[in-house]
This record gives C-alpha cells, structure tokens and sequence, in this order.
C-alpha cells in the first residue's frame, strides 16, 4: 500500500487539473499564435508561469486505484500489475484465469 500522503498530493494535483485546464489551453493557444504581435505572446506566458505548478497535467502520476502504488500500472485498467493479478487469481475479473503449463 502506498503512502496515503502521496495518493492524497496526486489527488490533489489531478483536482488542480481540471480546474485550470481552459485557463492553460487558452493561454497556450496565445503563446503559440505566431500572428500575434511578440509582446502580447510574452504576457501570456508570464500568465502562464504564474499558474500553480500542480495545475500542469504533466505533475499527474499514474497510480493504481486499489492499491496507491505508482510502479507497474496498466493504463487502461488503471490498476498496477500486483492487483491485477491478486484480483485474477481470485476470480473477480470475468475472462481472466492463471496460466498453467
């Protein structure tokens, strides 16, 4: 099981996010205008730096659901490797059985 505190920041910064998403883009597609003039380009990213860093979804870290754990996590399923077979070993995962030979 993984530090609560790191599950609790990555929740936090995921919150974070989603709050600031349309601030970012907006400020983004500014910065990458080559049509506007140098100067307005430069204060939207001045704006964009002083966004908190938490806000970047580049800060977000994949974890496991279950477990916490930051390692070893399919994407899809978004659970980490150790669950995902705990949980197929157990049978709670419809179509998924051990392999044996």
């Amino acid at each position: 099981m993984a530090k609560t505190s790191a599950v609790q920041r990555n929740l936090k910064r995921i919150k974070m996010s989603k709050k600031f998403e349309k601030k970012r883009n907006k400020l983004k597609q500014i910065i990458r205008n080559k049509n506007l003039p140098l100067n307005e380009r430069f204060a939207a990213q001045l704006k964009l730096s002083k966004l908190p860093k938490n806000s970047s979804r580049i800060r977000i870290r994949n974890r496991c659901e279950i477990t916490g754990r930051p390692h070893g996590v399919y994407r899809k399923l978004r659970i980490s490797r150790i669950a995902l077979r705990r949980m197929a070993s157990s049978g709670k995962i419809p179509g998924m059985t051990k392999s044996s030979w």
